[in-house]
């Protein structure tokens, strides 16, 4: 069974996911360089996937998904762009 979610919502430190079964999953905002450096207005302005498995910023370019978050994998764009 795949986990969805179903809204996103972040205090000073952390990023909150509100799955459909009534959880919320916390994680931190430094996990997420581009969230982390991003305004109010631009954290809010996510879209929720239709399935409910990604979260998506198109002003940033930020993709996460849901499933990753459950196994605790944070961004790994700059491991990857260090890699080349």
């Amino acid at each position: 069974m795949t986990i969805s979610a179903d809204r996103v919502w972040f205090d000073d430190t952390m990023m909150w996911v509100g799955l459909v079964d009534g959880r919320a999953l916390g994680v931190p905002l430094t996990w997420f360089p581009r969230l982390l450096a991003a305004t109010p207005a631009q954290r809010a302005g996510y879209e929720i996937s239709v399935s409910g498995h990604g979260l998506h910023w198109d002003q940033m370019d930020e993709d996460i998904s849901v499933s990753g978050l459950l196994l605790d994998q944070a961004d790994r764009t700059a491991r990857q762009s260090t890699a080349a």
